[in-house]
Order: structure tokens, then sequence, then C-alpha cells
């Protein structure tokens, strides 16, 4: 697994803090370079405009949704996994089909989607 994110480099977008500093933490171990973490919307917009591979992207950013930083991966074709406390149903329509890890989510699942989100790129 560890082939499939190293050397990349991935977005955290996370507000809360314990789960930013595990997802961090574990993508490094697989040998992934880490982008933020932040859990502000400004400035995740900000990181979301570097050169990144992929993106962790909490939907629920200290009360003020992330879709904005979603708009911006979709743009700049990035692909994306949301980490939500809510259903997948509960998003709105245009992001429904968006991959999710729904919290909470073992940290093991987190490098598989993300593994899994890069191949499919790599794929096409």
């Amino acid at each position: 697994m560890a082939d499939r994110l190293s050397g990349k480099r991935i977005l955290v977008i996370e507000d809360e803090h314990f789960i930013a500093a595990d997802l961090q933490q574990v993508l490094e171990d697989e040998g992934a370079e880490v982008i933020g973490p932040t859990g502000n919307v400004t400035h995740g917009l900000d990181l979301a405009t570097r050169a990144i591979d992929a993106a962790l992207l909490d939907v629920n950013l200290e009360g003020v949704n992330s879709f904005p930083i979603a708009d911006l991966l979709t743009e700049r074709a990035v692909p994306y996994v949301f980490l939500t406390g809510y259903d997948g149903r509960s998003l709105p329509e245009g992001y429904q089909a968006v991959p999710h890890l729904a919290k909470p989510f073992r940290m093991d699942a987190v490098v598989l989607a993300l593994g899994l989100l890069l191949d499919d790129e790599a794929q096409g």
C-alpha cells in the first residue's frame, strides 16, 4: 500500500486537531507528503491551489461547509475523499457521487481509499 502513496502530495482539510494530526502521521508513515493540515476554508482554498495529487476534505469545518474547496479541487481535476459525520445521501446532490468516509473512520480505510482514488486517477 505504501507504494501507492509514496511521494504523493496529499492535502488534508480537517478541523478536528487530533484527527488531523493522526491523518498527517499515517500519511507520512505511508510515504506521502502532507499539505496542511488546515481546518479553515480560506486557508484550505489557498492550499488547494498548490500542486497536489489528492485530498482529504472534511465536509464541515467549524460550522462552515467545505464545498468551495471541493469545487476548486474538481475544477483542477484533483481527486478527493470527503470525511464526514453525515450520511453520503445527506450531501447536496452534486456531491453525492464523491467518495466519502463516515466518521469515525479507521486510518487504514483512509489509506485504502486514497490508494484506490490515485489508482483510478492513474488509469484515466
